[in-house]
């Protein structure tokens, strides 16, 4: 990892070093093109020396959500099995990410909150770019509603009535919903 952004400092870099050693990557923050490029070239860093497990610890407001698919299609894309751990919080688009793993390998922390919603945006400009701009967000609005409906095995009409406005779960409501498959309290719990 030569390229290191210039606001960074060495101790993150160390960090960020030290935990790529033990192949975990962290999803942390606002999810946007700049996370996006540094997790999926983590993963493809780490595919391309082993395809050994990578754990994911995901922790995150949501964000961009193109940015978000970006990081879900690599989890699905490389060759080494895929863990994510939810911690803090897994909010609208970190959801998607969560599911880079199959189900038996998607794993919360106690503590962990995770939230449900529609997707928003905003426009501007000509009448004729206002109704593309909401014509693309119904679009992802029911691509996401496929996405989770498919993953946690609810039907879509449940999906887009949860997430028509914030949807909030605890860790064990989130595994009853079919997010995560167990909740964990230690590292030694996780296969």
């Amino acid at each position: 990892m030569a390229d290191q952004p210039e606001d960074s400092s060495p101790r993150e870099e160390s960090l960020g070093l030290r935990m790529l050693k033990t192949r975990t990557v962290l999803v942390s923050g606002a999810v946007d093109d700049k996370l996006a490029e540094k997790t999926i070239a983590q993963l493809l860093i780490l595919d391309a020396e082993s395809h050994d497990p990578i754990r994911v610890m995901i922790t995150s407001q949501g964000g961009h959500v193109d940015s978000g698919y970006a990081i879900h299609d690599m989890l699905r894309f490389i060759e080494s099995p895929i863990i994510t751990i939810g911690a803090g919080w897994v909010a609208s688009i970190a959801v998607p990410i969560l599911f880079g793993a199959p189900k038996e390998r998607r794993y919360s922390l106690p503590n962990t909150r995770f939230l449900l919603h529609q997707p928003s945006g905003g426009a501007g400009g000509q009448a004729s770019d206002i109704r593309i701009e909401a014509e693309e967000i119904l679009k992802l609005r029911e691509k996401l509603n496929e996405l989770i409906a498919a993953e946690t095995g609810q039907d879509v009409e449940r999906v887009a009535k949860d997430s028509d406005r914030n949807f909030w779960m605890d860790a064990e409501q989130a595994k009853e919903y079919g997010l995560i498959g167990q909740v964990v309290t230690s590292a030694t719990e996780i296969d």
